[in-house]
């Protein structure tokens, strides 16, 4: 089943909060990924939306972060 162009856009949002607030804090996708213990790859896809990122991924960005899961969803 595809996903619907709303579930696809919040996933995109998703996906540049989560990098908009990797870059603020000066963290790389490598680093990030090192981080969570993913693939750079799979950091990547989850930053452009490619990916349908469950809650456990999140709450290991967020932890990688030093933010609350709440902050990357908004």
């Amino acid at each position: 089943m595809g996903s619907t162009k709303a579930e696809a856009d919040f996933l995109k949002r998703i996906g540049r909060n989560i990098k908009s607030i990797r870059e603020k804090k000066g963290v790389t996708q490598t680093e990030l990924a090192d981080l969570c213990g993913f693939e750079r790859s799979t950091t990547n896809r989850i930053e452009s939306g490619g990916s349908n990122v469950t809650a456990k991924p999140l709450l290991k960005i967020a932890k990688a972060l030093n933010i609350s899961v709440s902050e990357i969803v908004k």
